[in-house]
Order: C-alpha cells, then structure tokens, then sequence
C-alpha cells in the first residue's frame, strides 16, 4: 500500500492546520495576552507591596514587645505552638493596599472609559395612551377610546402643527366625522 495515496494520512496535514490555526488565533486573541500581561505585573506588584508592608509599614507601628511584624502570641494551654498576629497583620495590612490600588487605578478608570463609549440608549416616545374615562390603553393619535368610545383629548406630546393639522379635517363642517 502506497502512503502518498492514503487518503486518511493526506487529510492529517489539513487537519493540524486547522488545529494550529485554530490554536493561533486563541493566543493571538487580545484578551489572553492581556491577561497574560496583568497576570504578570500583578505577580510583580504584588511582591513589591508585600515588601512594603512588612519591610517598612508594620516595623514602624510599635507594640511593646518590639515591632508588629515580629509580632507572635503563645496560647496559654500550649506553649510550644506560635501564633504569628504580626504576619498575619502584614498579610491584611497587604490586602487593603492591592484592594485600594486596583480599585482606584484600575476599576474606576475602566468604569469611566466603559460609560464614556457605552451607546446611550435613545429616548422614544410612547406609542400608546390610557383613555382617562376607562383606563384602558389606546394608541397615541387615537381620537376616540375603542372600549368605552369616549372622545380622547389631543395627545400633548406631538407639536402643534401635526395636532392642528390632524384635528382640523375632522372639525371642517365639509368632512363627516367616522370615528
């Protein structure tokens, strides 16, 4: 048997450029690299607040034994365990920082920018209104209620060119009033 004429290893080519392809526009996508990227500057921010905190922050708050960061407690009814407050401090103390931080620098900003370009949804005029005799809905250039046939006021929300133009043939002494 003849490889070149096997029809299942001729489509094996076709199929892993469709994977590969497939697989480069998955990377290639803006929102993996982007996260690729905060992923890694979080990772090193992260590590720069945490020597912050525990390098500067909690050795300058004093408590009487030394420093927060040094910090330990030993329970009464175990002495040879160590409970360490001054790290986890650190460890809080970190997390307000990182949760102010990207609120205000990364939340805030994004939230704007998202309000900024979001489309403004368009104001449209009600297509229909209720009948002050019945309650019932009618439409907007209505003249007259189809449930309780009262005559409708003129609607105040189009101009008064189209009222008077609209009222105008119906009250002319001429036409018949059909409605």
């Amino acid at each position: 048997m003849d490889i070149r004429n096997n029809q299942t290893v001729s489509e094996v080519g076709h199929r892993a450029k469709g994977w590969v392809s497939g697989f480069r526009a998955f990377i290639l996508r803006g929102n993996v690299v982007d996260l690729a990227v905060g992923i890694m500057i979080g990772a090193a921010f992260t590590a720069v607040v945490n020597g912050l905190v525990s390098d500067i922050i909690t050795p300058l708050i004093p408590v009487p034994s030394g420093s927060l960061s040094t910090l330990k407690w030993h329970p009464f009814y175990n002495p040879g365990a160590t409970v360490n407050v001054g790290t986890f401090i650190n460890v809080v103390i970190t997390f307000l920082i990182m949760a102010f931080v990207i609120y205000f620098f990364v939340v805030r900003p994004v939230n704007a920018l998202i309000a900024r370009y979001k489309p403004r949804e368009v104001e449209t005029s009600p297509a229909t209104r209720d009948c002050p005799y019945c309650l019932n809905s009618v439409p907007l250039m209505a003249i007259r209620c189809g449930f309780c046939t009262s005559p409708l006021p003129p609607p105040n929300q189009y101009p008064a060119v189209q009222q008077g133009a609209q009222f105008a043939s119906t009250s002319a002494p001429n036409n018949r009033n059909l409605a």
